[in-house]
């Protein structure tokens, strides 16, 4: 099991995993300053090794950020499709999505269909 690196400023959020094979690839910090906002990762609503959903409340309301790592086969991406979850409020969709694609890299010469995946994720949540 690889340990997470940590510092004494920063919140760590990351699945604890219950075999080599489910480590989780994807980690989330959060500066300790905004801790206020009471920040919990929500494994109920998507519990896979590769997403980080973060929720936190800020005057009443609660939002959302997702951090994923997403390999060479698109596990989370294709996870994020089959897995229906009603939540809005998403405010930062970060990570590695490992999709190279002309639309944001001019000098790669291929469309890629995976980044029709995450468009349509992201449409979705915003």
């Amino acid at each position: 099991m690889v340990e997470i690196p940590n510092h004494p400023n920063l919140l760590i959020f990351s699945r604890n995993s219950s075999s080599a094979n489910d480590s989780p690839r994807v980690v989330t910090y959060v500066n300790i300053r905004l801790s206020s906002f009471c920040f919990s990762l929500c494994k109920d609503i998507y519990n896979h090794k590769d997403i980080s959903l973060i929720s936190f409340f800020n005057n009443n309301n609660i939002f959302f950020l997702i951090n994923m790592y997403s390999d060479s086969s698109q596990l989370a991406l294709k996870y994020f499709k089959d897995t229906e979850a009603n939540i809005s409020n998403i405010l930062v969709m970060t990570g590695n999505f490992n999709i190279r694609d002309n639309l944001w890299d001019p000098y790669y010469p291929h469309h890629s269909i995976h980044s029709n995946l995450l468009f349509d994720i992201a449409d979705y949540f915003f």
